[in-house]
């Protein structure tokens, strides 16, 4: 049996361009999330970017093909950050209550914070469009939501199949997102996030009746409604 060779047990490192490369992209994204933080998308200009960055346009535009491009790097940096943030706080809890709730309280925490209201919750559906910015709401928070939900579900003797195990989660993750808004739009976030925790601990407390009773899920029945006769 040959021996690999060398080369390909070393690692590749990047050349000292590439490095740079990479370093230009992440400072223009650093730049443009305290930016759009402070001033929102429409009042920060591309001028003011590549200044706070120290580079040139044609830096810029080797990376982004625009500010639209560009604040969509930033959206995807903080709702990552965001699901990594709320993922921690679920680990570590084997009783699906207490995950439910440091996995809310995680989330309560994430939308009250600058950056995220201003960029995913103010300035997100506007600048990538209602259908894109959902896009990327599921693709970085919604497998958190899910993990929560079958955590729950699981408390109970259902064994559920997986299209309704989805559609549990999909409305409890439009009620987080519509619950992250309501928070971030209020003029006292602190104490809207405690009446939503409140709101959705009465849910889960519902939830958890009904699986230490043994009550069952009915099963979804098709529509009754026939085709309407002339």
């Amino acid at each position: 049996m040959s021996k690999p060779s060398v080369a390909k047990l070393v690692p590749r490192v990047p050349s000292r361009r590439q490095q740079y490369s990479a370093a230009t992209k992440r400072t223009l994204v650093d730049v443009a999330e305290d930016l759009f933080t402070e001033n929102g998308y429409a009042a920060t200009s591309l001028d003011t970017i590549v200044a706070g960055a120290d580079v040139t346009k044609g830096a810029l535009y080797h990376h982004f093909s625009g500010k639209q491009a560009l604040f969509e790097a930033v959206f995807e940096r903080v709702e990552d950050d965001a699901a990594r943030a709320i993922h921690q706080a679920l680990k570590g809890h084997r009783d699906p209550w207490e995950k439910a709730t440091a996995g809310l309280r995680a989330f309560l925490t994430v939308v009250q914070e600058p950056r995220y209201r201003r960029i995913v919750i103010q300035e997100g559906p506007a600048v990538l469009g209602y259908e894109r910015y959902r896009e990327q709401e599921e693709r970085s928070t919604f497998a958190n939501v899910l993990e929560i939900v079958r955590s729950v579900l699981s408390a109970g003797e259902w064994e559920l199949e997986e299209d309704l195990q989805q559609t549990f989660a999909r409305i409890f993750f439009g009620a987080m997102s519509s619950a992250g808004e309501s928070v971030s739009d209020a003029p006292d976030p602190v104490a809207a996030a405690a009446n939503v925790e409140t709101a959705i601990g009465f849910i889960l407390s519902g939830f958890r009746a009904l699986a230490e009773g043994g009550a069952e899920i009915p099963a979804a029945r098709p529509s009754e409604a026939g085709p309407t006769g002339s």
